[in-house]
This record gives structure tokens, C-alpha cells and sequence, in this order.
């Protein structure tokens, strides 16, 4: 005895995605790489990584969500302006880091001075540098990125 099979209802059409596995493994993949980018991040001072590290992963994280899904996706989430933005700001926050131990009688980026306690200070001061690393770092990548993804023309879903 056979099971009549389900037929299709022809009056709904649902629209044909040849990517959507990839859309939904990069959804999940995506926060877990920024994730990471911000544990090497914190725990640089400890281990290896630091800011530079964890700025090219969470660039990755972006290249990523822009191969998935669109360039122009992707400079609608992290759109030019602040990518340049955050260059200048993770430099400023580098070298302020600096100026600011100078100005409080140290020696240039000797973070010592920071604080009342000359630990406390260096670690208030590696923190000060690494994020402004990671700041500049992604921001360069992905910098990078945009200007040769622009010049790229789009590949079409046929093409695949």
C-alpha cells in the first residue's frame, strides 16, 4: 500500500535562494569571529594578540558579511565615513595616549604616570594603545577592502 504523496501548492511561489545556507552559516559566524576579535583583544596584555590582531579579526568579520551578503550591504552597516573616522580616532587615541603621559610629567607613552599606582597606570595606559590599535587596524582593512571591492564589478548569482 503506497502513501499519497503531498503535492505541491502551485499558487504559492517561494523565491529561489542558491545561498542560503551560506547566508545563515555566515549569520551565525559572523558575532562569533567579532566575538573572538574582542577576547584577543582583552586578553592581549595576558597572551598572545592585541590590538592588532584582533583588528584584522574583526575585519574578517566584515569581509565576511560583505562577500555573503553585498558590498553595498556592508557599507550600509559600516558605511566609508566612519571607517574613516575610526583611522584618525585610533591614531589620535595611540599618540593622545602618549601626549598625555607627556603632559603629566612622564616620558612619552611611559603610562606609568597615569595613575597614582605606577601598575595601575601602565595598565590603564596598554589598554589606551591597544584599543586605539584595534581602532585604526580595522578601519585600515576594511579600508582596504572598500577600495578594492569597489573597483570589482559584481558577480552575478548565475555566475557562481
Amino acid at each position: 500500500m503506497s502513501r499519497p504523496v503531498d503535492k505541491p501548492n502551485d499558487d504559492v511561489t517561494l523565491p529561489h535562494d542558491p545561498h542560503v545556507l551560506l547566508r545563515v552559516i555566515a549569520k551565525f559566524l559572523i558575532p562569533l569571529i567579532a566575538l573572538f576579535a574582542f577576547y584577543v583583544q582583552f586578553h592581549g596584555e595576558y597572551g598572545p594578540g592585541g590590538g592588532f590582531q584582533a583588528g584584522v579579526i574583526l575585519s574578517a568579520s566584515v569581509i565576511l558579511y560583505a562577500l555573503v551578503f553585498g558590498l553595498d550591504e556592508a557599507k550600509r552597516a559600516f558605511p566609508p565615513w566612519l571607517i574613516r573616522v575610526g583611522m584618525s580616532l585610533g591614531v589620535l587615541l595611540y599618540g593622545g595616549t602618549g601626549v598625555v603621559a607627556w603632559l603629566l610629567g612622564g616620558e612619552f607613552l611611559n603610562y606609568s604616570v597615569l595613575a597614582h599606582d605606577p601598575i595601575h597606570g601602565q595598565h590603564w595606559g596598554i589598554i589606551a594603545i591597544e584599543v586605539g590599535v584595534l581602532t585604526t587596524v580595522t578601519s585600515v582593512m576594511l579600508a582596504i577592502f572598500y577600495a578594492f571591492g569597489s573597483r570589482q564589478p559584481d558577480i552575478q548569482n548565475e555566475e557562481w
